[in-house]
């Protein structure tokens, strides 16, 4: 009988107990054989790689699939480099903007605008009386114009506040048109729910990005609830896109804390808690599956909002602040792990990272234990000390190196080099014996992956500065935080991240080996053809398919 494929003629980089191997079998959509088994081997479909390198395919266990899409499609306001550009891109894309509609923009980051924000009156001249809403790279702050202040009702919220939120006034005590955290629902809440069609569509732009980009398999990190939602029913979204062959990557979803609901008497037989989040049959396989419930326990450092125990050096006396009550935040997490739910918990300061601990370790002294690994999101900074009490309670940190790339500069102007020297660490996980999975967090933040191992890497700074050098890995210990980490982290150790027999046959293809090239190099490594259950998914120069 031939199998599907057979690949020679490679250096494969197993990531398993098989090393580096010259050939590899494929059939219905799982890896059958390495080396000499599959030279022995004959296929409907034999190729010669040429000497290109065979990694596992990348998973990057934390990205936003849907608000990626949408970036691709709404106003890119990342390339301006000043206030002035700003309005020229909002004008630009208002001439073309019905009157009645709303500019939408995405990518706003202060640090690139001289750390000047856009004025609201401003704003609204250049979108020619539009309302105009600006997402912050961050997803953790937006900006509006005045047009959209009137018609929020901002000023009705001014005195009372909103919890977990804030919404940031100047000098007069008037909205500046910067919404924080929990205040951003003020304009989600007229703006969303997003229709079903339109996420289905960002779902399809985002996955086909991906395979250029070598990735096979990606986490949502937060749908159906929350400020980060785009709709109730994003998961069905989730399901029509994988039924209309518009999903072209395994997905992983984190249902948003918030849509998980207690139901029953605590305590009493039937008691569990769940959510509504669009969901109906065929939940759950290698191709769409639900992960980790996520639970925001504070913000960002570009908004400076993450949970601090020391004050922002730009901004004394501010320690940031929980998305919440911090005890009502632990009963509602400790609720949801105690039913069963794996945790990804989102902590950037110590002081939430703290918090996160608390949480791990009190289900582990129950005897709880998770379906898949509990996880924390970014840990942006981490205390010395707090690394050996994670690797008490079996806790990881899946961080974003790239951060360290194109927002270092800035977050050690927000933090100070102590604090920015042990933060996003990576290297004292694995010296701890943690697993480590890296990760984009795309669109904070570019997330090409072989881009991300080159910043865990080198992690330079735009301006040169090594940030937190310790904690650099090496590019073989970057490929596996881009392959069996994550494979693992993610409750698919063996059959995703790694090149062995009954594992997917999810390839990554590339024009040479990431772990041999300078570092400076690795980000240039093309990727020549992706390949997902065995079919040649992303293949421009027919290396596979032809």
């Amino acid at each position: 009988m031939d199998v599907d494929l057979i690949l020679r003629g490679g250096r494969i980089l197993t990531m398993g107990s098989a090393g580096v191997t010259d050939s590899i079998a494929v059939h219905q959509g799982r890896i059958l054989a390495l080396g000499r088994d599959a030279e022995s081997l004959t296929a409907r479909v034999e190729r010669n790689l040429e000497g290109r390198t065979v990694t596992p395919g990348f998973i990057d266990a934390h990205a936003h699939s849907v608000w990626f899409g949408l970036t691709l499609v709404e106003l890119d306001v990342a390339p301006a480099r000043s206030i002035d550009e700003l309005y020229d891109l909002v004008a630009e894309r208002a001439a073309e903007t019905a009157q009645s509609e709303w500019v939408v923009g995405a990518g706003f980051n202060q640090m690139y605008t001289q750390n000047e924000y856009p004025d609201p009156v401003r704003l609204n001249e250049a979108a020619g009386g539009r309302p105009v809403w600006i997402k912050h790279t961050s997803g953790h702050a937006c900006v509006i114009d005045r047009r959209a202040i009137e018609i929020t009702r901002v000023h009705d919220y001014l005195e009372r506040g909103i919890d977990g939120g804030r919404i940031v006034v100047d000098e007069h005590g008037e909205p500046t048109g910067l919404l924080e955290e929990q205040a951003m629902r003020l304009v989600q809440d007229i703006m969303l729910p997003y229709p079903l069609g339109r996420i289905e569509q960002a779902l399809e732009a985002a996955t086909r990005h991906y395979l250029t980009e070598g990735l096979t398999s990606v986490t949502d990190a937060g749908i159906a609830g929350g400020w980060i939602a785009h709709s109730p029913q994003e998961f069905a979204a989730y399901q029509n896109a994988l039924r209309n062959g518009r999903l072209h990557t395994r997905q992983q979803v984190m249902p948003e804390s918030s849509t998980i609901t207690e139901f029953g008497e605590p305590g009493a037989e039937g008691h569990y808690s769940g959510f509504s989040a669009g969901i109906r049959s065929g939940l759950g396989n290698d191709r769409l599956q639900l992960g980790p419930a996520k639970f925001f326990l504070d913000g960002s450092i570009l908004g400076a909002t993450a949970r601090m125990s020391e004050e922002y050096h730009h901004c004394p006396g501010s320690h940031g602040y929980y998305q919440g009550d911090r005890g009502d935040i632990r009963d509602r997490a400790l609720a949801a792990g105690r039913a069963g739910w794996t945790l990804a918990m989102h902590a950037v300061g110590d002081e939430a990272v703290d918090l996160a601990i608390e949480i791990a370790g009190t289900l582990r002294a129950e005897g709880i234990e998770p379906p898949i690994p509990h996880r924390i999101e970014h840990g942006g900074v981490v205390r010395p000390e707090q690394i050996a009490r994670l690797a008490e309670v079996d806790l990881t940190i899946v961080g974003q190196p790239y951060f360290v790339s194109v927002y270092g500069d800035g977050m050690r102007r927000f933090i100070g080099d102590e604090r920015a020297d042990g933060s996003f660490p990576a290297k004292s996980l694995l010296d701890a014996g943690l697993n480590l999975a890296i990760s984009s967090d795309r669109p904070v933040a570019q997330g090409a992956p072989l881009r991300v191992m080159q910043s865990a890497v080198e992690r330079l700074t735009a301006s040169g500065h090594v940030y937190g050098g310790h904690e650099r890995l090496t590019p073989q210990e970057a490929l596996a935080a881009y392959t069996t980490g994550p494979a693992r982290l993610t409750g698919w150790e063996g059959v995703k991240g790694v090149l062995q027999p009954g594992a997917l046959a999810d390839l990554t293809i590339l024009g040479a080996d990431p772990t041999k090239v300078p570092a400076a190099e690795i980000s240039s490594v093309p990727v020549e053809a992706t390949v997902v259950g065995g079919e040649a998914k992303h293949d421009p120069n027919g290396i596979v398919s032809a």
